[in-house]
């Protein structure tokens, strides 16, 4: 049988080489699965269905076949399994008779999905503690937030219950989480993984679907299996040149970087964050690449008003329906105190407020891409706090204005929110640590559709700085039944 130990030694990848050459069966990697998340889930609550005592079907031939996975209670759904969204509202759960898209290809690639993870309320919030379920823990300090909203997925793969988990990213929040807990964040370019056939669209071209992993490799051995244009969607993105499991041999040149210290928000960035930002310029300047310190220009507050803007209409797009739909409005009972107060504001936006935001949106994107044009890549903090508190981000809070929470919520990623508005990919990679031993992410973005770049430095970087032996305290090795 194979054990705890040996199960969280490996990542996607590996476990599915062991299933691959017949060293094991994929029903011992699913018991171990199982087992795994159970005890972690004990500690973290991280999981709001399952585990279930078996996976779900998948391919036994796909790249990952016998690999334990969870799927995020949002966008991406499973046939049959409840989706939540995080909210009260939708306690009994939705169930659908039908995978999405990008599920169905979970299931071709092998993954067997054996839970699904808490979010935050309709995923408004970068911690994840929501009235629905509860807080979920971080295994590295379980009075510190996993962050959000792919929190509960990100514990898991940190906690090694799983190697690779589902996710997605509205502002932040696959990068958000992989900061806070050690792990891979990818978020791909838009159109890259589609969102369909049940939408078009989530926040106006801001939400990208993904995945957390524990090693580059899994993430880009994923992106090769599940990225491809869907017939009707909205957005569509180009194939790449080559698979993306070709550039884990690192970059094929030295790279141009450009390192930016600064918060570009009203908030100073932690001198933990700035410590692994210094840190990580000297390891890219000793791998070979040109580096130099830049602060691109950013117009903080115009553009924070027009992500406000679009925060606020796409929530009171998703929540009001369901509201009228249920029979119970915005009811406090059942939705919490800052989704009304955005769904509210979002209600009173006109089709000009909407204009405009997505005018400063396009005058950004530009910005951005005329900066590109002189770099391959740009470094930047993922969050410029350590990991926060439990209770730093209380979305229950009645005191909060619709605009007031955006800036709460917003301000300590405000790098993040930038790639979801220009539609560029971004990875956060686990390269720092605070003084206290927390993991510290450190962000990195390239041009659109150019994930090859970001996958061969994070890979270069993996293999200089490796990242998989730090384990936090809620490792599912150092746990035991009743602990």
């Amino acid at each position: 049988m194979v054990t705890i130990e040996e199960y969280a030694s490996y990542d996607a990848t590996g476990l599915a080489g062991l299933v691959r050459s017949g060293e094991v069966e994929p029903a011992e990697i699913h018991e171990a699965g199982i087992k795994a998340v159970e005890l972690a889930n004990e500690r973290l609550h991280a999981t709001v269905e399952g585990p279930w005592d078996s996976p779900l079907d998948a391919s036994t031939d796909g790249v990952f076949a016998g690999v334990p996975f969870v799927l995020k209670d949002l966008c991406c759904h499973a046939a049959g399994v409840p989706l939540h969204l995080g909210s009260r509202a939708l306690a009994a759960g939705i169930v659908l008779d039908h995978d999405s898209e990008l599920m169905a290809r979970f299931r071709r690639a092998g993954l067997a999905a054996v839970g699904s993870t808490k979010i935050p309320e309709f995923a408004l919030c970068p911690t994840t503690e929501p009235l629905f379920g509860g807080v979920v823990h971080n295994p590295w300090d379980p009075a510190k937030s996993p962050g959000g909203s792919s929190g509960g997925s990100a514990a898991l793969v940190a906690a090694g219950a799983v190697p690779i988990a589902h996710a997605n990213d509205g502002a932040g929040s696959i990068r958000i989480p992989a900061c806070h807990t050690g792990t891979v964040g990818l978020k791909p370019s838009r159109g890259r993984i589609p969102i369909g056939p049940g939408m078009q669209e989530a926040f106006y071209g801001n939400v990208v679907e993904f995945a957390v992993t524990r090693s580059v490799r899994d993430a880009a051995a994923l992106l090769d299996a599940v990225h491809g244009n869907l017939p009707g969607e909205k957005y569509g993105a180009p194939g790449p040149v080559r698979p993306y499991r070709d550039e884990m041999r690192g970059p094929r040149s030295p790279l141009r970087i450009a390192v930016c210290l600064d918060s570009w928000s009203d908030r100073p960035v932690h001198e933990d964050v700035r410590r692994a930002l210094t840190s990580t310029i000297e390891l890219l300047s000793d791998l070979g690449h040109e580096v130099d310190v830049v602060t691109p220009t950013l117009k903080w507050e115009e553009f924070l008003d027009a992500l406000t803007t679009t925060f606020c209409a796409g929530t009171a797009a998703d929540v009001i329906p369901l509201g009228e739909a249920i029979g119970v409005g915005l009811s406090p009972d059942h939705f919490e105190a800052t989704t009304i107060a955005c769904a509210e504001a979002g209600r009173a936006l006109t089709p000009v407020d909407l204009a405009r935001a997505f005018a400063t949106n396009n005058r950004v994107s530009r910005q951005v891409a005329a900066f590109m044009a002189d770099w391959d890549i740009l470094v930047t903090p993922t969050a410029i706090t350590p990991p926060v508190d439990l209770g730093t981000f209380d979305a229950n809070d009645t005191s909060f204005s619709a605009q007031e929470w955006v800036r709460h919520v917003i301000t300590p990623h405000p790098v993040c929110a930038l790639y979801n508005v220009t539609g560029a990919p971004a990875i956060s990679l686990p390269l720092g640590t605070t003084s206290d031993g927390l993991p510290v992410g450190v962000q990195f973005g390239a041009d659109v559709y150019r994930e090859d770049l970001l996958l061969g430095l994070a890979a270069q970087l993996e293999q200089a700085r490796p990242w998989a032996e730090r384990r936090p305290a809620l490792h599912v090795t150092n746990l035991s039944e009743g602990s």
